[in-house]
């Protein structure tokens, strides 16, 4: 088999005229078509489609969630950080050893609520109440588990048994095709379409979420929703822009920075993979000590900075850089662009598989594990404070070029959302792949744990490398599950149509009109 063919059976690219929307669900897709059909713009489709995505893939998102959205409009391009601050009453000296992957004490304030708020206030042309309709219709009617969906169900039974509301919301794990209709989210979506953000951070809902949690109703006051300036760093001939921190969207700029310098896409396939997971460990180690709720150093994406930690890259062996431990998650990432060419990539999340496990009762919103992306280390500017955001995993993408819109672009999946982004970058900028080719392209996935240090995961039929990568001295796992290596979606601009993707290791479609 030739290593640069895709584990997928091949898929066309999507191409459209007018619109187009790329999600992880076909109903989500729908919804954001519904919302342009309506005379929305790619906001408005976002919204439409981040709603039924907090139905459809209740694992990976919900409204107890954050999100971050990238918006182009006008020529103009905004960032939202919809990121939600630890409660008043966090004390990490009262944690123990470690911050609880799982329970009340991982949560903080959810703001993706918040964040369809402004982007609907700023950015919309319906209303956050025509952009909740789709998805109160499929919590209300139900709607047929897909196949991807219901496997990531499946493999959270174990975990869901621990929380009571959590298992009679969402257990058991149904089949693929099987009808699930949550009234109880529907009933909550319903009060924010009505209520706005009160609909949700006061009355019975706020209520509700502050008896399970630590969090009161002076935390759910604080605003939760930030516009921001996005990150961009060049990268042959494309803009790559990120949110800054507290998300890690700045390890993915690093990385293409510090390839820009190296030969890493005209050799051999095992040079390319070396390369570039050389430089992602670099830029996941100033990640772990760097990102936190606050500005990065300065000029840490400068091209003499960037060319230093170039230089510490060895073409024929692996690197071993300092780093903490790199969490898989579940999230959900999408994009939009409407007939004028404006762009919305949008990015929310969960956490890890149906977050804290704590649901609200009588509301349908289960809450997210994002304190968890804390560190307790005395010092580290993430150390975990009152009303502070954790370090962040995800991250929305968007590629412009000569001054004009690219496309958006996003892969979820914890810390491989850089490393995606990394991938499917060089895949279309390097390669010249299509946005389908480049998201079904083989990937490989670094992780890393105090215990086995760094290990290079490699999918099919990226395997064959592994007895060469390994003499470089990297420790490798051939990992047979897809899934491991995030989901994506790419829309881009080309002369005056659109050409879109959303990856086959999820149950997504792109699709445009």
């Amino acid at each position: 088999m030739d290593l640069t063919a895709r584990p997928f059976p091949a898929r066309a690219s999507a191409i459209a005229a007018r619109g187009m929307v790329a999600t992880s669900q076909p109903l989500a897709t729908r919804a954001g078509l519904h919302a342009l059909e309506r005379g929305g713009n790619a906001v408005d489709a976002a919204l439409a489609a981040a709603a039924v995505l907090c139905v459809v893939e209740p694992m990976s998102t919900g409204i107890g969630g954050d999100c971050f959205a990238l918006v182009w409009r006008d020529g103009e391009l905004t960032g939202l950080n919809a990121s939600g601050q630890a409660p008043a009453a966090a004390d990490p000296d009262a944690m123990g050893s470690e911050i609880p992957l799982r329970g009340p004490l991982s949560i903080t304030v959810p703001g993706a609520v918040a964040g369809w708020a402004a982007l609907a206030e700023r950015h919309g042309r319906l209303g956050l109440d025509a952009a909740l309709a789709d998805a109160i219709d499929v919590a209300e009617r139900g709607f047929a588990v897909t196949p991807v969906i219901a496997r990531y169900w499946a493999a959270a039974e174990a975990a869901l048994e621990q929380f009571d509301e959590a298992r009679r919301l969402f257990l058991p794990a149904p089949r693929a095709g099987q009808l699930v209709r949550f009234p109880e989210l529907a009933a909550t979506l319903r009060r924010i379409a009505s209520d706005g953000t009160d609909g949700f951070y006061r009355g019975p809902v706020a209520h509700a979420i502050c008896e399970v949690t630590p969090l009161v109703q002076d935390d759910l006051d604080v605003p939760h929703a930030e516009w921001v300036e996005p990150l961009r760093k060049h990268y042959r001939g494309v803009d790559v822009c990120e949110i800054p921190p507290n998300g890690q969207g700045v390890a993915a700029l690093q990385a293409l920075g510090i390839l820009a310098g190296l030969d890493h896409t005209s050799g051999r396939t095992i040079d390319r993979v070396h390369l570039q997971a050389e430089a992602m460990k670099l830029a996941f180690a100033d990640a772990e000590r760097n990102v936190h709720d606050g500005p990065l150093p300065e000029r840490y994406l400068d091209d003499d900075y960037l060319a230093s930690r170039r230089a510490l890259i060895d073409p024929a062996g692996a690197g071993a850089p300092a780093a903490g431990p790199l969490q898989r998650g579940g999230t959900v990432y999408l994009c939009a662009v409407d007939e004028q060419r404006n762009a919305c990539s949008l990015i929310q999340s969960l956490y890890v598989g149906f977050g804290s496990l704590v649901a609200a009762p009588g509301t349908g919103v289960v809450l997210h594990n994002r304190g968890h992306g804390f560190t307790l280390e005395p010092g580290h500017p993430n150390r975990l404070a009152p009303g502070k955001r954790p370090f962040h995993t995800i991250i929305p993408g968007l590629l412009l070029r000569d001054g004009a819109l690219l496309g958006p672009f996003g892969v979820m999946g914890g810390h491989m959302q850089p490393q995606g982004h990394l991938q499917v970058v060089s895949h279309m900028v390097d390669r010249g792949l299509e946005p389908q080719e480049a998201l079904d392209e083989p990937r490989w996935r670094l992780d890393h744990d105090a215990r086995n240090g760094w290990t290079l995961a490699l999918e099919e039929p990226l395997h064959r490398l592994a007895p060469a990568l390994a003499r470089r001295g990297h420790r490798v796992l051939c990992d047979p599950v897809p899934t491991g290596f995030g989901g994506g979606q790419i829309v881009l601009v080309r002369d005056d149509v659109l050409i879109g993707g959303s990856e086959s290791r999820k149950d997504g479609v792109a699709f445009g009109y």
